[in-house]
């Protein structure tokens, strides 16, 4: 379930940048999309469960995502980084995400036999997703905001 949920988590923060991007001016363009990433995980989540367990494969799959993740998201943070301050959280989150995923991929004994770098990894992405969260609040004030505006009567 942890792979599963991972590849699941990094396709929903995909998901919610082509919803910020594309979405709010063509909500069916990120309904399709939306739509193509949940055959993606199923078929992925499939073959990993009834096909053959292969962790090389999935670890591929979620770095090649995360990857995805990490230049959508900074393009659009850095295409609006003067109009919305905001979006330095989300340039930190997903460039501390995209480094502190070594954590899982460059492996290391146990320190103290007890903390592994899975654990660490863990242990690390929970700031982490309250920043990206306090993001995603400020961002949808901001939409709200604008939103308010637009639609105010005199």
């Amino acid at each position: 379930m942890d792979y599963f949920c991972a590849t699941a988590v990094i396709l929903h923060s995909v998901y919610l940048c082509c919803v910020r991007t594309v979405g709010l001016q063509h909500p069916s363009v990120a309904s399709a999309f939306g739509a193509m990433l949940l055959l993606l995980l199923t078929g992925h989540i499939s073959y990993l469960s009834l096909v053959h367990f292969d962790y090389g494969y999935n670890m591929m799959a979620n770095v090649a995502i995360g990857l995805v993740n990490l230049a959508w998201w900074l393009v659009w943070c850095l295409r609006n980084r003067r109009r919305l301050p905001h979006t330095r959280r989300c340039m930190v989150v997903v460039v501390l995400l995209q480094g502190l995923s070594l954590l899982e991929l460059l492996d290391f004994p146990p320190l103290f036999w007890v903390l592994d770098a899975h654990a660490l990894w863990h242990v690390s992405t929970i700031p982490v997703h309250t920043l990206f969260f306090r993001f995603l609040e400020d961002d949808s004030l901001y939409l709200l905001k604008e939103s308010g505006a637009m639609f105010k009567l005199d």
